[in-house]
């Protein structure tokens, strides 16, 4: 599908309408995708109000699966999605929509077309549900715009219940805007979104959270307010065509425009402006824009001007703030960020929580489930400045719960019994460690401060050149017999076992898991680990790529056959006893 998409973006960008998608998103290939990228999403676990989940796709054949997603497509109607609401660490819950895996997939199979498109469409500095970005590009961005543009006036925006409050009608028309002019595709994009809520009927407003699309069409929504924002000062036009930044930035300081910068992650947004008058009347403007041309509201208590010289301003779980910096020729601000206080608190009642299951069950499982927690809050936060001082404080506010809950059964440990990965993250730091169960906990406060990069807007996954960005760290597989791989799928085998069969061939570079040859496109075979007639599993953990004459050996009984083909392979002990391995698997036995 790759040549399909690259020409999607290229047409795209080059200002070009689409029509007649609908055709491209039923086809094979792409049905195939949309079930190898859904199959690795663990939501795809989750039963929506049919009670079927991915593991009841898995098991049809490939023919069976892309003939059911084709018939969708010729008269769509979705099936109703169910509410499940999560519970937050603040004591409230958050609704979401969980449609059924076959209308999950279904929107996989748009998502897939529609995501190149609006790629080429969508402002550089909006880093929410896209690929390769992440929460920490936006605030490597949010800080540049502090330490080298010398912006210090934030405005903060908090949008109330912006996916419950998203008009149909509105985004459809951006749609069209952006030259999605396929009028069966807007069709069935209307309809998904007004899909039958089990419990609260059919919306009127709003894309579900939980639905495969709502991601891009919440990017959509809010991308009319990147460009309109960035055309304030940024991307405006001058009459004279300026050679150098520098000139056109002189030239824009003498008039009275507004000096500003947004940095946008989902419906989480900033914008930073020169001076508080400035920031001002962006507060009202920005307010303005939404409610008459997106029909949103603000949240009045939330949304402020912040000088962030004096104040903090909370931005994706990190509280930042321009600290003074003296330097010889003069005085500097540079952005210094911590934990926020709600991300102390949750990060607190998570680790609590963790605490309490291992005090009522000791088990190896749950220590380690503890150290995943405290390891995920290390990894997220790490881009803090300050974050050794906020681990501390989190460290210690959990001492007395680690203390009465699991003192007595927690044995003292040296650093030697971690294992050699931890030993090599928490190379430096002495503290006393503790086991339980002879697994060691990790030490909270152990994280020093990760410096997080701009993201390199060269890296797209729909050129060439950004690609080769994204793959020039990645071991290859000759193209060749890959592209054979993928094409020669076996139609009456499940889909299951014709993906897995591509992501073994990936994981293995191309070679055989018991001699290590490069394979060809006509001399690998894929063997079940365990019997396919008696488990009937096709999952990844069974399969396993290997030469074709070294799966005979496999199945092979008559003494004199393998005698001969041992002659002919010339294994060493270490590979014979692999073969053994698998033959005793098989219930044959061993060489």
């Amino acid at each position: 599908m790759q040549y399909h998409f690259d020409s999607l973006y290229a047409k795209s960008a080059d200002g070009q309408n689409f029509y007649g998608l609908l055709d491209l998103m039923q086809s094979d290939e792409n049905i195939r995708l949309a079930y190898r990228n859904i199959k690795r999403n663990t939501g795809s676990r989750t039963a929506g109000y049919d009670e079927l989940t991915i593991e009841d796709i898995s098991q049809l054949c490939v023919v069976e699966v892309v003939s059911t997603i084709q018939r969708m497509f010729e008269r769509y109607t979705p099936k109703a999605v169910r509410r499940v609401f999560i519970p937050k660490a603040n004591g409230k819950t958050r609704p979401l929509g969980i449609p059924t895996i076959w209308d999950r997939l279904f929107q996989q199979c748009i998502l897939q077309v529609l995501e190149p498109i609006c790629e080429a469409k969508f402002y550089k500095h909006s880093y929410g549900f896209r690929p390769n970005r992440s929460t920490h590009h936006a605030k490597a961005r949010f800080e540049t715009l502090i330490n080298r543009a010398c912006l210090y006036h934030c405005v903060d925006v908090d949008i109330k219940g912006f996916f419950d409050n998203v008009n149909h009608a509105k985004l459809l028309k951006q749609m069209w805007s952006l030259g999605i002019r396929d009028k069966a595709l807007l069709s069935i994009i209307s309809r998904l979104l007004k899909a039958e809520i089990i419990g609260e009927g059919f919306p009127t407003k709003g894309t579900p959270q939980g639905g495969i699309l709502s991601p891009l069409l919440s990017n959509i929504v809010l991308n009319e307010l990147d460009w309109w924002v960035s055309n304030q000062w940024e991307i405006l036009e001058t009459r004279k065509p300026y050679k150098s930044y520098a000139g056109r930035y002189n030239a824009l300081k003498k008039s009275n425009l507004k000096h500003c910068y947004i940095v946008r992650y989902a419906d989480d947004f900033k914008i930073l402006c020169r001076t508080r008058s400035q920031a001002i009347k962006m507060h009202y403007a920005v307010k303005d824009f939404l409610r008459k041309r997106l029909h949103l509201e603000i949240s009045e208590e939330k949304s402020k001007v912040v000088n962030l010289k004096k104040n903090s301003s909370e931005f994706l779980g990190f509280r930042l703030k321009a600290h003074r910096k003296q330097t010889n020729k003069r005085t500097l601000y540079v952005a210094r960020s911590h934990m926020t206080k709600k991300s102390l608190d949750n990060a607190q009642i998570k680790l609590k929580q963790a605490i309490k299951v291992i005090q009522k069950h000791q088990s190896p499982e749950n220590v380690w489930r503890l150290n995943t927690v405290i390891m995920g809050i290390q990894n997220y936060y790490s881009a803090a400045s300050h974050i050794t001082l906020d681990l501390n404080k989190l460290s210690g506010r959990l001492n007395k719960a680690l203390f009465n809950r699991l003192n007595e059964m927690r044995k003292e440990a040296s650093f030697q019994e971690l294992t050699k990965t931890l030993q090599k993250r928490y190379k430096g730091y002495e503290c006393k460690l503790y086991k339980i169960k002879g697994m060691v906990l990790v030490p909270i406060h152990a994280q020093r401060c990760k410096v997080n990069l701009n993201f390199s807007q060269s890296i797209c996954n729909y050129t060439t050149v950004g690609r080769n960005k994204i793959h020039q760290s990645l071991r290859a597989i000759n193209k060749q017999v890959f592209d054979y791989v993928i094409k020669q799928y076996i139609p009456n085998r499940s889909i299951e076992y014709n993906d897995n069969r591509i992501s073994r061939f990936i994981a293995q570079y191309g070679k055989c898991a018991i001699t290590g040859i490069e394979l060809g496109r006509d001399d690998w075979h894929c063997h079940h680990k365990t019997p396919f007639h008696l488990t009937q599993d096709d999952s990844y953990g069974n399969l396993m790529i290997i030469h074709q004459p070294v799966h005979r050996l496999i199945h092979m009984r008559n003494p004199e056959k393998i005698h001969l083909l041992l002659n002919v392979l010339k294994l060493d002990e270490k590979q014979i006893k692999k073969v053994n391995e698998l033959r005793e698997q098989c219930l044959n036995d061993a060489i």
